[in-house]
């Protein structure tokens, strides 16, 4: 019985990539075509990606970035502070499977034992435009990981920020509130001077709905 590709591309791989972030995202970054027909599939995922806001959008199912985040948190084993030097690697280079694996990574690094906080690492590493779909992916990764919403003093602090981590702030409130959470009055009052795109954007729509109530 023929071995599958993706697992072969594993076994190939030497075990000292683990312990750097930069050899490990040419590493994913090779694994992400294998088993997809990249070429049938090539010109709609290149017009989708520079649509969205991506540097690529090679297409590779959801199933093999988990199987490839699997790899990486079984390989690294208790030792985990190259893949945490990994997510804002995955994050700047901004590929739509950089993106999708750099959540996966964040939601089930194990931030007790690294000292970190998936919430700081997403918002600190964040630009000032960013497509709405790639903070909604992450933000409901990290929730879907037993992770707490952040809490009312941050979500205060990104309200106040920049007008992307305002966007961050109404993407986590809405992704809490599809789990049943609430947050504070001040906080809802807060979004309110938040600056969203005009007209039926997913942002104003959400953003509409938290103030209403």
């Amino acid at each position: 019985m023929a071995k599958d590709p993706l697992d072969e591309f594993f076994d190939s791989t030497s075990a000292r990539v683990h312990s750097s972030a930069r050899k490990l995202a040419k590493v994913v970054r090779a694994a992400y075509p294998i088993g997809v027909p990249a070429l049938i599939m090539k010109s709609s995922t290149d017009r989708y990606g520079e649509a969205a806001g991506y540097s690529f959008h090679l297409g590779t199912p959801d199933e093999n970035l988990r199987r490839i985040a699997s790899w990486l948190l079984t390989e690294a084993g208790g030792k985990q502070q190259a893949l945490l030097k990994l997510v804002p690697r995955l994050w700047k280079r901004h590929g739509r499977e950089d993106v999708a694996l750099a959540a996966l990574l964040l939601a089930n690094l194990d931030h007790r034992r690294l000292g970190s906080d998936p919430w700081a690492i997403l918002a600190s590493n964040i630009s000032r435009k960013e497509p709405a779909d790639a903070l909604l992916l992450t933000i409901e990764e990290v929730l879907r990981a037993g992770r707490q919403l952040p809490s009312d003093e941050v979500l205060l602090e990104w309200c106040g920020g920049r007008a992307i981590d305002g966007h961050l702030a109404i993407l986590a409130i809405h992704a809490g509130s599809v789990r049943g959470e609430r947050v504070s009055s001040e906080v809802a009052q807060a979004v309110q001077n938040v600056s969203v795109p005009a007209g039926d954007s997913l942002l104003a729509r959400i953003k509409a709905r938290i103030v209403s109530g």
